[in-house]
């Protein structure tokens, strides 16, 4: 068994496992027509069939392609979609504040994207799945309480070079594997030209100090780019806020997430 063939069926167990406990059987995806999202609708297709609802959310700054290659997995893999365009949103409250720049309406459209796909999994009873990968995660490279939000996330422990691993296994659309990394926020966005670096310099940089815990210093005499690693680090800790839960004061005795914590599937 190779192992991408073993991390597939590990992630098809832990959707099964985690969204049945709940007592919900339905499950619901943002698909942009990006690797991340594809992966994920892949997964849990295999999994829950017709009880996935893939959600295709465009705006006026989508690119023509990114509808094209969600369509094209949709009808590739016999999945269930659904659009709902985010448009009419956006462009009203960009009519209100005229002075937003790219990084703002970047984060209000993955926050209605989310805003959109909570509501809808709300009408269907479905869970929210998410499609952050590790190397987004890590970095911090992602919108609170936009696509950083879910009820869980089966490729939160990939890093980006191993999404695009796993897509190769599940025989994903070529068109949407060789495409540019883009969340698909504005007009020529591009996820590697706002972080600087390729997916695989990254990649290679963040296992040596995430999974070997080797020293700033150890990567660099390895050959790692001293800029780029200064960067990497620098958004880790600066971004952690994004991987946790809001910070609660302490008052009490037993205060949540401080010393009043409970496995998600508890039962009485």
């Amino acid at each position: 068994m190779s192992k991408y063939s073993q991390i597939s069926d590990y992630l098809q167990r832990f959707l099964d496992n985690e969204v049945r406990k709940t007592g919900i059987k339905k499950v619901v995806i943002g698909l942009s027509g990006g690797i991340d999202s594809a992966v994920v609708a892949v997964l849990a297709h295999n999994v829950f069939k017709d009880d996935l609802l893939c959600v295709k959310m465009p705006s006026h700054y989508s690119s023509k392609s990114s509808v094209e290659h969600a369509d094209d997995l949709c009808s590739d893999f016999g999945m269930r979609s659904i659009t709902a365009s985010i448009e009419p949103m956006l462009k009203a409250y960009e009519e209100l504040n005229p002075d937003m720049d790219n990084l703002r309406r970047g984060n209000f459209s993955s926050r209605m994207r989310m805003s959109t796909l909570f509501d809808i999994s709300a009408r269907e009873n479905a869970l929210v799945l998410g499609t952050s990968n590790k190397s987004e995660l890590m970095l911090g490279y992602g919108t609170l309480y936009g696509d950083l939000s879910s009820a869980l996330n089966p490729i939160g422990d990939l890093y980006k070079s191993e999404v695009y691993a796993l897509a190769e296994y599940l025989n994903i659309t070529k068109s949407i594997i060789y495409k540019a990394p883009s969340a698909d926020l504005w007009d020529g966005q591009s996820d590697e030209e706002d972080l600087g670096y390729t997916y695989t310099q990254l990649d290679e940089a963040l296992k040596l100090y995430v999974e070997e815990r080797l020293s700033k210093e150890e990567i660099v005499a390895k050959g790692c780019d001293e800029k780029m690693l200064d960067m990497i680090v620098s958004r880790i800790f600066r971004n952690q806020f994004k991987r946790k839960m809001p910070v609660v004061a302490k008052l009490t005795s037993r205060t949540i997430n401080h010393d009043f914590n409970y496995p998600r599937d508890i039962t009485l």
